[in-house]
């Protein structure tokens, strides 16, 4: 079975013939349980999300917030596997039919084997992965077994980034790059800033060949911010204010419906654009 880059791509195309930008939720896998991750994910299509993320609970989660680490450490001592995360991705692209990555540190993958990682996320559905922490320049076996089973390759890239790493990046990925917003951790912020737009703009021109969509993440938590971000941005990507909201619900069932309705407010967000 192939993965499902084109019904990513398709997504994304749509959003943008529609004159708005994607709403992308991320939400790590077996949190609060696996069962329990995928309502909540399923929920989050519900509510309006174009596209999920899920992620795959690290020990060291770099990129992460306390948010999002607290969320993984509580999948961690659950016994979450890489198993259950293609479960998750199997299980919410059969119920929904809309375009599921997973977000994963390479560390696992490497572990686990590219091609036997590879195989299995195309078996499930997935649409392809998010490497926040492969340089492109050692990404070349990555991107050979990915291309073979149809899956997209999304870097990740920052204002620090120079236009000549950029234009490197938007050659090598496929599927969108994901753009930080700002220098730091994930997690809500009270504004997301001018330099997620100068870093759109700057990933537009560098990209200008590959024409890739560029998504912009971290801060963005409340549909005023994603109607910011969606008027210069090709896709909104939220994921500490989803966990927050599983976080703060006093029981799963609570926390899957303030998943449903936070995508809900964000999704009109995307619409209106500021």
């Amino acid at each position: 079975m192939s993965g499902n880059i084109q019904l990513l791509s398709d997504t994304l195309a749509g959003a943008k013939a529609e004159g708005r930008a994607a709403l992308i939720a991320y939400l790590p896998a077996g949190f609060p349980t696996v069962d329990g991750g995928i309502e909540a994910i399923k929920a989050a299509f519900d509510g309006g999300a174009d596209v999920v993320e899920v992620g795959l609970p690290h020990s060291d989660p770099v990129l992460d917030g306390p948010v999002i680490q607290t969320a993984d450490d509580i999948a961690l001592r659950g016994g979450v596997k890489i198993a259950d995360v293609m479960r998750t991705v199997k299980e919410t692209y059969e119920a929904t039919g809309k375009p599921v990555l997973v977000m994963t540190y390479w560390n696992p993958i490497d572990r686990y084997g590219v091609e036997r990682f590879t195989a299995e996320l195309a078996e499930a559905g997935g649409a392809g992965c998010i490497l926040p922490d492969l340089p492109v320049q050692e990404s070349a076996l990555w991107r050979e077994h990915a291309e073979k089973h149809a899956l997209a390759t999304v870097f990740v890239v920052a204002p620090s980034s120079r236009d000549a790493r950029l234009a490197e990046i938007t050659a090598a990925g496929s599927g969108f790059v994901y753009a930080a917003s700002l220098m730091g951790v994930t997690g809500t912020r009270e504004s997301v800033g001018a330099q997620a737009q100068d870093l759109v703009e700057r990933t537009r021109v560098a990209g200008a060949g590959a024409d890739l969509p560029v998504c912009v993440g971290l801060g963005v938590s409340n549909a005023a911010q994603a109607a910011e971000v969606a008027g210069f941005a090709d896709g909104v990507i939220v994921g500490s204010a989803f966990v927050k909201r599983m976080l703060d619900a006093p029981d799963d069932k609570a926390g899957v419906e303030g998943v449903r309705a936070l995508a809900g407010e964000l999704a009109k967000g995307v619409r209106r654009q500021a």
